[in-house]
């Protein structure tokens, strides 16, 4: 297995529950991007536009990681990364980053929207006083130059976020794991009121499925680390009401 079991030896309601790494398709994002960019190119419009050239991805992670090779390093998942990591963790940790709340405030037109339907894709937002849940996974120092090199591939696509290494709370002590902050200044930050949220959420679908289906992987996810996020769980319940003819059963 690319992840061992005793990976989750801090957080036991996981095993199971996280897709292996190498079966995921964000491990093929290369391919992707390239069939991304022959659909833009088909409707006419400039494939590189739409994305960061490989070499700002990999400045821009130059840049974060300097002065932390041969380290471990630490990743705080709250949304997808959770259940479909598609990186090798030697370590899970259950995981609180203050400051910050999950938000879906992202423009969303590939993945689970498209540019007819637009959805939203969750974030870290900023918002002082509030937190965020989640998790933190360890990459090993010997292969977290390539690990991270694949994340960025998948976090760093549009560079719609700003990673940051910042200080988490861990029931085994502090460590500062790359955070992806929504960037606010970015053309794809996008706060809606609840109900515009919903409504997008409740409609939009992308080659990857339902923007809806992944508000309903992250709740399940969390439900079963035990964590609670009211908001999300609020959000949901106006999404089901939006178009409660696709409600699950």
């Amino acid at each position: 297995m690319s992840i061992p079991d005793d990976a989750y030896r801090h957080m036991p309601d996981l095993l199971g529950r996280v897709q292996d790494p190498m079966t995921s398709r964000f491990r093929q994002m290369e391919q992707w991007i390239a069939e991304l960019d022959a659909v833009e190119a088909e409707a006419g419009r400039d494939p590189a536009a739409w994305r960061w050239t490989e070499a700002e991805r990999e400045a821009c992670r130059r840049d974060l990681l300097r002065g932390r090779e041969g380290e471990d390093l630490w990743v705080f998942g709250y949304g997808s990364l959770i259940w479909d990591p598609a990186v090798k963790v030697a370590e899970f940790r259950r995981a609180r980053l203050e400051g910050f709340r999950r938000s879906f405030c992202m423009h969303l037109e590939g993945g689970r929207g498209s540019p007819e339907c637009p959805g939203l894709m969750a974030a870290l937002d900023a918002d002082p006083g509030h937190a965020c849940e989640g998790v933190a996974m360890r990459l090993p120092a010997e292969i977290a130059d390539e690990e991270t090199r694949i994340m960025w591939m998948r976090e760093m696509i549009t560079g719609a976020y700003i990673p940051a290494f910042l200080p988490v709370q861990t029931p085994q002590g502090e460590v500062e794991a790359i955070c992806f902050l929504a960037d606010r200044a970015n053309d794809r930050f996008v706060f809606l009121p609840r109900p515009e949220r919903a409504q997008r959420i409740a409609t939009a679908e992308g080659r990857l499925g339902t923007n809806r289906e992944y508000l309903e992987n992250l709740l399940e996810s969390l439900h079963a680390l035990g964590i609670e996020d009211p908001e999300m769980v609020e959000l949901l319940a106006m999404v089901r009401e939006a178009a409660p003819e696709a409600a699950t059963p």
